[in-house]
C-alpha cells in the first residue's frame, strides 16, 4: 500500500470512527438528559414553520423544568404567554386574550414533548429512537411515537457538547416547531414557587381540570 492509499485508508477509518462516536454520543446525551437531569433551565427562541417551511410565527422566552412533571414556559411579548405545571395541573395564560385555561397534566399534554422533557419513565416503551446524525455541531436523535394517539409524528432532540440545544417537532399536518436553547442550566437549584400559579384578578378562567 503506497502512502496516498494509506492516507485515504486512515482518513476513511477516521470518518467512520467519528460518525460512530457521534451516534453513540447523541444517544448517551439523550439518556443522560432523560435519566440524570432533575432540573433544567434555558432561554429559548421558537419558530413555527408551515408545510412549505415558511415562517408563520416567531417567539422567545425562558423555560424551567423540575422532574417529574413540573415546568414553566414564559413567552416574551408580543406573543406573551405563560404555561405552568405544578405536577398535577397545567395553567395556560394567554396574556393578549386575558384568558387562562386549566387542565389536568395528563389530559392537557397527552403524549407531547412537555411530558418527555419534564417526565420520568421508560422512554423506549413509548418511542422508537433513531440516530439522525450530526448537522453542523449538533447531534440529533429522533423520537417517533409507537402509537398515533399524540398530536405529533416525530420529535428530534439536538445535543451539542452534551448540552440540549434544539427541539424540533413535526405535527400530523406537516407543521414544524423548532426551539433553540441557550444559556442552559443543568441541575440548578430552582425556587419551587416557579411552579405555583395564581390567576391575576379579573382574568377569565376556564377550568377543565375536573
Amino acid at each position: 500500500m503506497n502512502i496516498q492509499s494509506l492516507a485515504k485508508y486512515l482518513l476513511t477509518l477516521g470518518l467512520i470512527f467519528s460518525m460512530s462516536r457521534a451516534s453513540a454520543t447523541a444517544l448517551d446525551d439523550l439518556d443522560f438528559f432523560y435519566q440524570r437531569v432533575n432540573t433544567f433551565s434555558a432561554e429559548f427562541e421558537q419558530v413555527v414553520l408551515d408545510e412549505n417551511l415558511n415562517r408563520v410565527e416567531e417567539s422567545t422566552g425562558r423555560m424551567w423544568i423540575e422532574r417529574p412533571g413540573r415546568f414553566r414556559w414564559d413567552y416574551d411579548p408580543p406573543l406573551e404567554q405563560q404555561i405552568v405545571s405544578d405536577g398535577d395541573r397545567v395553567w395556560v395564560f394567554d396574556v393578549e386574550l386575558d384568558q387562562i385555561t386549566v387542565r389536568n397534566l395528563g389530559n392537557a399534554l397527552g403524549r407531547t414533548p412537555a411530558i418527555l422533557l419534564a417526565g420520568r419513565g421508560d422512554i423506549e416503551e413509548r418511542y422508537e429512537i433513531e440516530d439522525r446524525g450530526v448537522h453542523g455541531k449538533v447531534s440529533f436523535v429522533a423520537l417517533i411515537p409507537r402509537d398515533s394517539d399524540g398530536n405529533f409524528s416525530e420529535m428530534q432532540l439536538g445535543f451539542e457538547n452534551g448540552q440540549l440545544r434544539q427541539l424540533q417537532l413535526a405535527d400530523q399536518l406537516g407543521q414544524i416547531t423548532r426551539v433553540v436553547f441557550s444559556d442552559n442550566g443543568v441541575n440548578p437549584p430552582l425556587d419551587s414557587g416557579l411552579f405555583d400559579f395564581s390567576p391575576p384578578p379579573g382574568v377569565d378562567v376556564i377550568d377543565d381540570s375536573e
